[in-house]
């Protein structure tokens, strides 16, 4: 059974990464600062600091892969906090990779993004571009191999509070109304967590092998679509206001597509959860939520 390590295994898309390696047979530990509160049964779990050379080394030894989500994921969080940015997500890419030559590891896995296409995405798109960069260069010296997964437009069950679709939907849900950082006419391709995952762990066959592969969905809904759907869906009136657009200029409008990284190639799903059901599932969650909280 081939052991795997994932950094960052406690959060959104680490944790259900991680679910999906065990479910293919991988013998699974998650690194993280904080247990997993999705450890399943037979993942382990070490705590500690990723930016922790010798912790990290130690974690790995004997493993053939090491997934690395690890690192500040917000773009706002990232704009407020540039230095935390860069040294967790740069430096915490650049150690993990060093623990990884040190320890022998077959594959390293890179959860980057979209954004290192795009001038947009402050000091978080930054981060990426230059992980991405310090990894082919560690691969080229030392010969591990490596595959950058370049997320689209992520959604589903533990997203973060500051995810996207889940924001809008915690709005509608709690307030009945929308406040919208836009015009309504942004385009995103996006794509249910668990396709994401199960594309994620697709990756590890050779032919992705030192590649760069953008992994998104086949549903593209403009910002008007999407919160049309969202009202549909929960039954409230639509009551949407749209913000200055010059407060939202972090993000990409129709496409990222303006800086020239590594050509990618892109891996969607060929079955994949609807975006009715996916948002049908957060108000759901988001709901029982509300219950527990009274």
């Amino acid at each position: 059974m081939d052991r795997v390590i994932v950094i960052g295994g406690s959060g959104f898309m680490g944790s259900h990464t991680a679910d999906e390696l065990s479910k293919r047979g991988y013998k699974v530990t998650i690194f993280d600062r904080e247990k997993s509160a999705w450890l399943r049964e037979g993942q382990d779990f070490v705590s500690g600091d990723m930016l922790d050379l010798d912790a990290l080394a130690k974690t790995m030894e004997g493993a053939k892969y090491l997934y690395h989500f690890g690192g500040i994921a917000d773009i706002g969080e990232a704009r407020q906090r540039p230095f935390d940015t860069i040294n967790q997500n740069v430096l915490g890419a650049t150690i993990a990779m060093e623990a990884a030559v040190q320890e022998g590891i077959e594959r390293f896995v890179y959860a980057s993004t979209m954004y290192v296409h795009s001038p947009h995405g402050s000091f978080y798109r930054a981060s990426k571009q230059a992980s991405e960069i310090i990894i082919e260069s560690y691969s080229e010296k030392f010969e591990v191999d490596y595959t950058l997964l370049r997320y689209g437009s992520l959604y589903g069950p533990r997203a973060q509070d500051w995810n996207g679709l889940r924001k809008y939907i915690n709005q509608v849900i709690r307030s009945g109304k929308l406040e919208y950082n836009g015009t309504g006419k942004e385009r995103r391709e996006y794509i249910h967590v668990l396709d994401a995952a199960r594309l994620s762990v697709d990756v590890l066959d050779n032919k992705h092998k030192n590649q760069a592969i953008t992994v998104t969905g086949q549903q593209i809904l403009n910002s008007n679509e999407l919160i049309d759907l969202i009202f549909e869906i929960t039954g409230a009136k639509r009551n949407v206001v749209f913000l200055d657009e010059e407060s939202n200029n972090d993000h990409y409008v129709m496409t990222p597509y303006r800086y020239r990284p590594k050509t990618a190639k892109k891996l969607v799903p060929d079955e994949f959860i609807d975006i009715g059901q996916g948002v049908y599932d957060i108000i759901e969650e988001i709901s029982s939520e509300i219950e527990n909280d009274n």
